[in-house]
């Protein structure tokens, strides 16, 4: 008879299903750091339904989507789930794992109870009219990732998944091996193999960020499995040894380049040929390595903000930028002239469906993909494993956790179907780029606007502009120009022309203007050679913080303040700073 619930070390004979588990929980009122937030919790073994299986749960893997469950930020994925029906007050994570099937609902036909399995973590209603019509189901509305956005997740003795999602263990590998590639092995298939019109060929190169990291690390053995050439970019030289190792032809260090960021504007000149010189350097980098003058036919990016205009300036002329997160920021910037005149394209990817699980998977049960696990941990080091991930004091490569397994290093049952260079990482290595940004956030939709707190004072841009216009007009020189700002201690002038306002002229114009001439060139410039063109304009009668964000999406300073159209002040963010500290 079985027992009400095990101890987490105690096995129940396979088949058994106790009625409690062991599980780590989070709940609302710990939310914060992953030492406080994750708790140890005996809770009720979750029903399964028709098309659901019941997982002994022998390992897990460790991802970021729940360092950001324990914060509860920036998503409540507890009162998500409540909001729409879900009645658990608690969250059971973990979106990767390896163990056996204890359980299966009586439309389940791919798994039996016994087999041992990895779990992949993209779940959906199989009953939504546009999975049931054959189409893609990661563009489905009912898509969830498991164990983030589901509940009863991997960090519990049993968890709950959809038939679908269990795959085949790799019989060479340790149970905690297997529990940590699934997710970053999948989500790096997609995004290379997930579109049709740019395919992998042989031969083909391949540039990919962050070559010793979890997905960095899947990218480069599935390039190399595929026929391509993979070209990491690497935080280190001793980082170097270990792609290689993983199939890399070579490495291109970041930290030798220092052009990263937002791209200059393109009225500067001189910025901008210096960011011009410094990316050609990194293209003539790549060709070095590759050892041939050839562009990279997809570049498999995930920092965002700080290497996105690099990678859209060096793939190849037809070639795609495919993505699937924004590690280092979200707000990117292109010159979009590389997009249209060389059709290149920039592909949004998120995790994978079952065919792309199932043939990542392959290559995981061939031999020809190295789990990469740079760590592993007991159960009692669980929330351990998180915080070292939040406070980006984690190694490179993937992690995982034991949950059932009594000890590292089990779970094998047969040799490596064929020989893999060993690669490890350097003894003591851990990350150190800035912390990242959420990998899998849910997007509110249209369902979800009523949720949006909207945080405003009242105050209007009439109490915070300065009333009254400082002018001047087209045909004047910069230098007349300029010396009115410095008299009126003021950053920027209405353009006025034939009694009308025309533009604005800032300092910010003056000095792009000076960029690539000599000072006397740049004053007898006219204000109407140099000017931004077109008044960007506010009603003296519109919230302060609506002005706000409208400078901030213009990439601006100031507006120019309207009453019944008419010019009467203008709004800076000198001024609402002044007023801001009194």
């Amino acid at each position: 008879m079985a027992k009400e619930v095990y101890d987490i070390a105690d096995h129940p004979p396979v088949g058994t299903v106790p009625a409690k588990m062991n599980a780590w929980l989070i709940r609302p009122e710990r939310f914060g750091q992953p030492m406080k937030a994750f708790q140890k919790e005996v809770v009720p073994v979750p029903e399964i339904k028709d098309d659901e299986v019941l997982v002994y749960v022998m390992a897990a893997g460790i991802n970021y989507n729940n360092v950001w469950a324990a914060l509860g930020i920036p998503v409540n994925v507890i009162a998500a789930r409540n909001k729409s029906g879900e009645k658990e007050d608690f969250h059971i994570g973990g979106s990767d794992a390896s163990g056996v099937v204890y359980k299966v609902g009586k439309d389940v036909t791919n798994v039996k109870v016994g087999d041992e399995v990895v779990v992949h973590c993209a779940t959906w209603d199989r009953n939504c009219a546009w999975v049931k019509a054959g189409n893609d189901p990661m563009y489905s509305p009912s898509f969830k990732i498991w164990g983030y956005e589901t509940n009863y997740g991997s960090f519990a003795q049993f968890t709950k998944v959809q038939a679908h999602q269990c795959m085949p263990k790799p019989k060479h590998m340790t149970w905690e091996e297997a529990a940590s590639y699934v997710l970053v092995g999948a989500t790096a298939y997609r995004m290379l193999c997930g579109w049709k019109e740019h395919p992998i060929k042989a031969n083909d190169p391949i540039l990919i960020w962050g070559g010793a990291g979890g997905l960095g690390s899947m990218a480069i053995q599935i390039v190399k499995a595929l026929g391509g050439i993979p070209i990491a970019v690497v935080s280190g030289e001793d980082k170097i040894d270990y792609c290689i190792k993983l199939g890399a032809k070579g490495c291109i260090n970041r930290k030798d380049f220092d052009h990263w960021g937002m791209l200059p504007h393109w009225k500067d000149t001189v910025g901008y040929n210096n960011w011009m010189k410094a990316v050609r350097g990194f293209g003539a980098k790549f060709w070095e390595v590759l050892g041939e003058k050839r562009s990279p036919k997809i570049v498999f990016e995930h920092p965002g903000e700080t290497t996105i205009p690099t990678s859209i300036f060096l793939c190849d002329t037809g070639g795609m930028v495919v993505i699937c997160a924004g590690t280092t920021g979200y707000n990117a910037t292109v010159d979009l002239r590389y997009l249209w005149m060389r059709q290149k394209r920039f592909q949004g990817s998120h995790f994978a469906n079952d065919e792309q699980c199932y043939a990542m998977n392959e290559l995981a049960l061939r031999g020809q993909l190295n789990p990469c696990m740079s760590r592993a941990f007991t159960y009692e080091e669980l929330p351990v494993s998180h915080q070292l991930m939040h406070d980006n004091k984690h190694p490179h490569g993937n992690m995982a956790v034991l949950i059932c397994a009594p000890d590292f290093g089990l779970g094998k049952s047969a040799d490596a179907p064929r020989f893999v260079p060993e690669a490890a990482l350097p003894k003591g290595d851990v990350h150190d780029t800035p912390h990242p940004y959420p990998l899998s956030v849910p997007l509110p939709g249209v369902e979800t606007a009523d949720d949006i707190k909207i945080y405003d004072d009242g105050t209007l841009v009439r109490d915070r502009m300065h009333p009254g216009i400082i002018s001047c007009g087209t045909g004047d020189t910069l230098a007349d120009a300029a010396k009115t700002m410095i008299d009126k201690d003021i950053h920027a002038l209405v353009v006025i022309d034939a009694g009308k306002a025309v533009g604005v002229l800032s300092q910010t114009d003056i000095v792009l203007a000076r960029q690539g001439r000599k000072p006397d060139q740049a004053r007898g410039m006219k204000v109407g050679e140099v000017m931004t063109a077109g008044c960007a304009t506010i009603d003296a009668s519109t919230k302060l913080s609506h002005a706000i964000t409208e400078m901030m999406k213009r990439r601006i300073h100031r507006l120019l303040v309207t009453e019944n159209e008419k010019p009467v002040g203008v709004l800076s963010m000198t001024d609402i700073v002044r007023r801001l500290i009194g």
